[in-house]
């Protein structure tokens, strides 16, 4: 995985190569030549990616992986306060709390609305059971709550509905 060194190398590179795009544009335009136009749109383009490339290499592209989490999906995400994900109804309450964590690093941003008002972003975990064929229940197996204002949240409260688990299927053995 590339690093936010590796991007300012290549923005250094890069930044160098627009500037002997511009030279050359500028040269067009002193000779007269009928590419001057294509070469200043290419200065241009370059310009761009060259800016795109510096911001990569101020912001770590890093995902932080916890151990034990299960493959969940987004079902609802309001970009304030609230979020609820899914699970696989197989699911234990040790995975749960790690994917609970995993979704509170996954969808933390600066940039949520509910930072001005409750600075608290909600995320519950649910599964769908089917207790007869045609009829979906949702099930709440537990909830975590953490900071909107920084990244590494040290007081995220975790809660795990214990009682919710005995409702889930058994695995058959």
């Amino acid at each position: 995985m590339l690093t936010p060194a590796d991007f300012l190398k290549y923005t250094q590179w890069l930044g160098l190569a627009t500037l002997v795009f511009a030279a050359i544009a500028i040269l067009g335009f002193i000779f007269k030549w009928g590419i001057r136009f294509r070469l200043v749109g290419t200065t241009g383009f370059m310009l761009v990616v060259t800016g795109g490339l510096f911001a990569l290499s101020l912001a770590p592209l890093s995902r932080t992986v916890i151990p034990g989490a299960v493959r969940y999906s987004l079902v609802y995400d309001n970009g304030a306060t609230q979020a609820v994900i899914t699970t696989p109804p197989k699911i234990t309450p040790s995975e749960l709390e790690a994917t609970l964590l995993q979704a509170a690093s996954d969808l933390y941003s600066y940039g949520r609305l509910g930072a001005l008002t409750e600075n608290q972003l909600t995320i519950r975990a649910r599964t769908i059971l089917h207790p007869e064929p045609g009829i979906s229940v949702p099930l709440y197996l537990g909830q975590v709550k953490r900071s909107l204002s920084t990244r590494e949240d040290s007081q995220m409260a975790i809660k795990i509905y214990q009682d919710k688990f005995a409702q889930l299927p058994k695995p058959i053995s």
